[in-house]
């Protein structure tokens, strides 16, 4: 059984060794949160899809937008928890668990940092290139007789935007101190909603931390008393506070989404209201239509609702996390919070997300970026990778000498060489691959004075 004493930690990740508090206004994980939101890899966001092609003429959300959106209603998740977990148990005031609020925002800033440009299908041109690409070559033992691994492989094959947060969070690059942004451990833990290594990615899609990252979450994970379920592949249960930053994700993709594909006029203004108000008992949907009956403006009719129903579920996964406290301390909890919300926004949740699917999704627009996205990401793959492996070409140096030096593309080892390319390319804002594809493939040449 998990303990809450030990899950909230405030030592961080890189400074173990000379662990010493502030004495200051800010608590540590206030500083977790200053310190992500003012961090390049952070401001990179607001040029990364979230769904809808960026830029338009009508302003969508981008990762930027929707992670400081999923952040605020993180704090409030957790404040809301936090203030009921302290009544549950008076004997933890003196504890770090009125700071859950602070961990959970900081966590929900972070949670998207190691997603690469074009949205998912960024993630699945990753993938695909190893699995299915000519990155297929790279499973086979090298003219140099160096080999990947078969955790490394799988590392590769099953891309994932959260293993690359981790990463991104916690590793040193060149010329960066120990410890990448030296969070503390349980911001770190919040942000792993997949607590497994890649090895287990054919039964769950998704997993936490690459084979390089593996000792450092462990090490976390141990500090903060997380239940292991397993040492060969590595596996433990959940931090109880990724239920709330997955919640919070959950609730505003969900709730966002729907809103853009308003304004984007993919949704009429009818279908928003009847999906938004189908949330609410028959009681609570008069009194909302009498505030609509007062707002002349649709666009903000529908931010109304929405901000109604987001209220609505915050108080649900609240309620449910506080009802399921002992199985998410056992690691026995399953599925997500909003899995385990009550029946009729359950029923609308569910709705919304087939709506999601069916029109907004596969909308034209969307797939479109997707195919951009997955072309260039592609195609900026089989050059970096050709370049490491081969960087004795008069082309492969001109593309390694165009990597930032922060980034260890000439490392000694294979798989440390596929880590830097992937580093390098995930970390680009869409604008900035789609500019470097035009410009290797010579569709666009830098103006020569």
């Amino acid at each position: 059984m998990m303990n809450w004493n030990t899950l909230i930690s405030a030592k961080r990740f890189g400074l173990e060794e000379y662990h010493e508090e502030r004495i200051e206004n800010r608590s540590e994980f206030q500083r977790d949160y200053d310190r992500l939101i003012f961090s390049a890899p952070f401001r990179r966001l607001q040029n990364k899809t979230q769904v809808f092609p960026l830029p338009g003429s009508v302003f969508v959300h981008n990762r930027l937008t929707h992670s400081l959106e999923v952040s605020c209603v993180g704090r409030s998740l957790g404040n809301d928890v936090s203030k009921a977990l302290l009544a549950r148990h008076p004997e933890l005031q003196d504890s770090f668990l009125p700071e859950i609020g602070s961990i959970v925002s900081a966590a929900c800033l972070a949670h998207d940092l190691g997603n690469p440009p074009f949205g998912h299908s960024g993630e699945r041109a990753i993938s695909t290139y190893f699995s299915e690409g000519k990155g297929l070559a790279l499973k086979e033992k090298q003219d140099n007789g160096e080999q990947l691994t078969a955790a490394q492989w799988e590392d590769l094959t099953h891309f994932e935007g959260n293993a690359n947060a981790f990463r991104l969070l916690t590793h040193q690059f060149e010329g960066r101190r120990k410890g990448g942004f030296v969070l503390t451990y349980s911001t770190l833990a919040a942000i792993v909603k997949y607590p497994f290594s890649s090895s287990l990615a054919n039964k769950k899609p998704k997993f936490g931390f690459f084979t390089t990252e593996e000792e450092g979450f462990r090490r976390i994970a141990e500090e903060l008393g997380m239940e292991r379920l397993s040492d060969s592949p590595l596996k433990y249960a959940r931090h109880p506070l990724v239920y709330l930053v997955e919640a919070a994700d959950d609730i505003c993709y969900q709730m966002m989404d729907i809103e853009d594909a308003h304004k984007l006029k993919i949704l009429t203004t009818q279908e928003t209201q009847d999906l938004l108000l189908s949330y609410f008992s028959d009681e609570r949907k008069g009194s909302l239509r009498r505030t609509l009956d007062i707002v002349s403006d649709v666009n903000e009719q529908i931010a109304y609702l929405r901000s109604c129903v987001i209220g609505l579920l915050i108080k649900e996964c609240t309620q449910a996390f506080l009802a399921n406290e002992e199985n998410i301390l056992a690691g026995t909890f399953e599925k997500s919070l909003i899995d385990h919300i009550s029946q009729r926004p359950a029923e609308a949740y569910r709705k919304s997300a087939n709506i999601s699917i069916e029109k907004i999704y596969r909308s034209r627009d969307v797939l479109d970026i997707e195919l951009a996205g997955f072309r260039i990401i592609s195609t900026l793959l089989e050059l970096m990778i050709d370049a490491v492996r081969s960087p004795g070409k008069a082309y492969s140096q001109l593309l390694i000498n165009r990597v930032s030096d922060q980034y260890n593309i000439k490392a000694p080892v294979l798989y440390e060489r596929i880590q830097a390319v992937l580093d390098y390319i995930s970390g680009m804002t869409d604008v900035f691959a789609l500019d470097l594809y035009r410009k290797i493939n010579g569709n666009s040449l830098p103006e020569i004075s």
